[in-house]
């Protein structure tokens, strides 16, 4: 690739809550210089011209399901037990072709809001497989974006994982679930592994592997998983503690909360993520520091199905890298990480009535960048625009009413912006969303072929559409129950609202 110089824009500082005039010159996919507007530029370098724009880092999103897309609205009042119940019907019948539809869905969205890189947790029912993991790849080399593909496996159902949920079924509804049952890991495990050893993506593409919930996974899945990564040097990313009958189940199941238990299998690293984390307490974040570990925040998700509200302000105190997830659109219904950013500050808001407590926008977009860009295993390459790193760039219109009149970028970009403004996204030195077309995709083909998709999908799963109605109730009614057992941590936005 030969050199490019952006001319006329102004980037973003958020340290200095500023956006000033800047040229950027980059070689091939990496920032060499940021200097004074007009600075000079190597014969036959590509100009591009920014003026009018605001120049910022792209965005990373670092918890979403890539292949969630597809089940966009689906459920409204649904906590995260109905949520995973509704599985087999949301996620069932799908080919390898739909698995790539929904994933390229999932990224057109993200891009279009300013999201260069992200990690997606994709599930494949009832296991991994190549050629499933081969679709997923392909959709994320077709747009352009920069990804950790994470197959998630699991060898207990949740109706098994949950304590006392199976036996609290009738006859009926157990026999139902019962057949739901996840074959052996073994198998799946062998498919990771061939995948991870003929892996080859650089920083553009990289592979992990997702234990998906702790308890969902016995202990001797969850050793293996991480034997893997280690021979491999993989990233390991699981949902943690996202729900309060998830944090109960620990201690039922382990006697011990699921980060110490994650731990004291050998988990728990520099390159270990755990999502959601709304339920940590004091020690699970000292003990997260202590291995280098960090968090996915998903604020949205966590409205949305009720979880509660993580101790974000804890965590960042402590020394915890944070970044900023949208999770999947079956659970948050878009893919809008500037969004997310607003929530991440809105939230922290509940909790505490010192403002010295609450989550400003220049920490919520360095956890949607620097955070997530360390999750990701990009940590300083990615997340900021200074030399050394990739020229990952979104293009904010700053005609968008957001920034009229523009007092303070920092604060109107993450309060007053719904990623809306973004009119042209940069990946590697490469456009591939410009003045609001993509460049590397046909959307309306793919508006078309998801539309044929689901046509298909509707009618194949509606079998497990009524199985999952029928079963909705009796979840919704144990999990509500078992929910109101005390916890040693308050994570609802209810009285007391000081955070404990």
């Amino acid at each position: 690739m030969t050199a490019t110089v952006i001319r006329n824009g102004r980037v973003l500082d958020v340290a200095r809550r500023a956006a000033e005039p800047k040229d950027i010159l980059i070689d091939g996919d990496t920032i060499r210089e940021v200097g004074a507007a007009g600075m000079p530029a190597p014969a036959g370098a590509r100009a591009i011209d920014a003026t009018g724009r605001m120049l910022i880092p792209g965005l990373v999103n670092a918890h979403t399901h890539g292949h969630g897309s597809l089940g966009k609205g689906r459920g409204d009042r649904a906590n995260l037990e109905m949520l995973l119940n509704s599985a087999p019907w949301i996620n069932g019948g799908r080919n390898h072709d739909d698995r790539r539809l929904a994933t390229l869905l999932n990224a057109a969205e993200m891009v279009r809001r300013g999201c260069t890189g992200v990690y997606d947790l994709t599930w494949e029912m009832p296991a991994p497989s190549r050629d499933g993991i081969a679709a997923v790849r392909s959709a994320y080399e077709a747009i352009g974006m920069r990804a950790v593909i994470a197959p998630m496996l699991a060898d207990r159902t949740m109706f098994e994982a949950v304590p006392g949920l199976m036996a609290a079924l009738p006859d009926a509804a157990r026999r139902d679930v019962e057949r739901l049952g996840l074959p052996p890991f073994a198998g799946a495990l062998a498919v990771c592994r061939d995948i991870a050893r003929g892996w080859r993506g650089g920083d553009r593409l990289a592979f992990a592997i997702a234990p998906t919930i702790p308890h969902h996974c016995s202990d001797d899945l969850l050793r293996a998983c991480g034997r893997l990564a280690a021979e491999h040097g993989l990233r390991l990313h699981t949902h943690l503690a996202e729900s309060k009958v998830q944090a109960l189940t620990g201690l039922r199941t382990y006697g011990r909360t699921l980060l110490a238990h994650l731990d004291a299998l050998g988990l728990v690293g520099p390159g270990f993520t755990g999502a959601h984390a709304v339920w940590l307490d004091d020690d699970d974040i000292r003990r997260m520091v202590d291995r280098g570990a960090s968090v996915a925040h998903n604020p949205g998700s966590n409205l949305r199905l009720g979880n509660g509200i993580a101790p974000v302000r804890r965590m960042l105190d402590a020394g915890l890298t944070v970044g900023i997830g949208s999770d999947g659109s079956n659970s948050s219904d878009n893919q809008n990480v500037v969004e997310a950013m607003r929530f991440a500050s809105y939230v922290s808001r509940v909790r505490s009535h010192d403002v010295s407590q609450w989550i400003g926008a220049d920490e919520a977009i360095r956890m949607a960048t620097e955070g997530g860009a360390a999750a990701i295993g990009l940590r300083g390459r990615l997340g900021c625009i200074a030399p050394g790193y990739l020229a990952d760039i979104a293009f904010l219109d700053l005609d968008d009413l957001a920034y009229v009149p523009l007092n303070d970028p920092v604060n109107q970009l993450v309060h007053a912006d719904d990623g809306g403004s973004v009119a042209s996204v940069m990946i590697g030195g490469r456009m591939v969303y410009d003045n609001r077309r993509f460049t590397t995709i046909d959307l309306d083909k793919l508006r078309h072929e998801v539309a044929t998709a689901m046509d298909r999908l509707n009618a194949a799963t509606e079998p497990q559409r009524a199985m999952v109605k029928r079963l909705e109730p009796l979840v919704a009614h144990f999990c509500t129950c078992f929910a109101a057992t005390p916890y040693h941590v308050r994570r609802m936005g209810t009285p007391p609202y000081e955070d404990n």
